[in-house]
């Protein structure tokens, strides 16, 4: 039998941010194991994501999915391993994806897990390349950017787990990359190790001008996952018949207010309607989840062959969690950011 605790440790959700979060808006406790019933399962945790979405989970303000209230446990995918099991589709030490959440054990009836087998090679990609992160970069690139060769792709966020990925994925389909990413480590790592064409410091005081210099043909897909002065730059820049997938706007989550400026609502609907531009937020298991098996085989074969490179940042300890999580908001991650929980301490 796998060794189990007798407690759980968990974090919890102690009071709603009011711009950036801190670590006074997470509590760490201990409590009870819970009981495992007749057709459910006792997951322990061994690696946790942490995830910008999060941020959004953590208001109380209508969204595609409900907040986490005050008191409950933080939300997030999980890798676990079975440590108890009254399913029948489940063993003791089978390793699973699940959304456990930030906490060392957590129950399952089994309808939200996905089998990993008995001894997967990485399980911790579950959470990105072969998760979640990589799942969203190729359906947003591929179904709604519509690659082809010759096209200029930029993306910002280049050397996070979604914007990596796009990137070297439009490179397959013969685009020319343009990545965006922060500080001059990132850039250099994106273009010699992930083969972007080029890739930009949006923290360089020329940053518009020098996007306009490395776009000398305009943009016909621009990856959107930050928002902010980003878009601001990428929005003169895009050519008749340019696509925008967006999953995301991680500059804008800690926000209270709308920016200071002129109004530029006019402006974007303008440049959509003149430059017929098709611009698609989409959330990836609500509207492809049907299609994560493709997904799956496809990333897997590429990853296996090398043709994508892939980075992890792993943070040692539950407790460590929350201040990872407030600089993952901030840009000091470097890769997909995974917290590992060593549970038999």
């Amino acid at each position: 039998m796998t060794d189990i605790r007798e407690n759980n440790r968990r974090i919890v959700l102690a009071s709603r941010p009011e711009g950036a979060p801190t670590p006074n808006n997470f509590r760490l406790e201990d409590v009870a194991l819970p009981n495992v019933q007749e057709g459910e399962v006792l997951l322990r945790t061994v690696y946790l994501s942490l995830d910008p979405y999060m941020r959004g989970r953590m208001n109380d303000a209508p969204s595609y999915a409900p907040p986490v209230n005050i008191d409950e446990v933080m939300v997030g995918a999980t890798v676990c391993q079975v440590a108890r099991s009254r399913h029948p589709d489940f063993a003791e030490g089978d390793w699973v994806l699940g959304y456990g959440g930030w906490q060392l054990y957590s129950l399952s009836n089994g309808a939200d897990l996905i089998q990993l087998g008995k001894n997967p090679k990485n399980p911790s990609w579950a959470l990105g390349i072969l998760g979640m992160p990589g799942f969203t970069a190729y359906m947003g690139l591929l179904d709604i950017g519509r690659p082809k060769s010759g096209d200029t792709l930029v993306v910002a966020a280049a050397t996070g787990p979604v914007g990596a990925t796009v990137g070297q994925l439009g490179k397959l389909n013969g685009c020319r990359v343009v990545g965006i990413a922060g500080g001059p480590e990132k850039a250099d790592y994106a273009t010699r190790v992930l083969g972007f064409d080029i890739c930009l410091d949006h923290k360089d005081p020329n940053f518009t001008s020098k996007l306009s210099e490395a776009c000398p043909k305009g943009i016909d897909i621009y990856f959107e996952n930050v928002g902010g002065k980003v878009f601001d730059a990428v929005l003169p820049l895009l050519n008749v018949g340019a696509r925008i997938p967006l999953c995301g706007l991680v500059s804008q989550y800690n926000a209270t207010r709308l920016p200071d400026g002129p109004d530029r609502l006019s402006l974007l609907m303008a440049t959509i309607l003149v430059k017929r531009i098709k611009m698609q937020g989409f959330i990836i298991f609500d509207d492809y989840g049907h299609r994560y098996g493709e997904f799956s085989k496809e990333m897997s074969a590429l990853v296996t062959s090398g043709k994508i490179q892939y980075r992890e940042q792993i943070v040692e300890g539950l407790e460590n969690a929350p201040e990872a999580f407030i600089g993952l908001l901030e840009g000091k991650n470097f890769g997909k950011l995974v917290v590992h929980l060593n549970n038999q301490s």
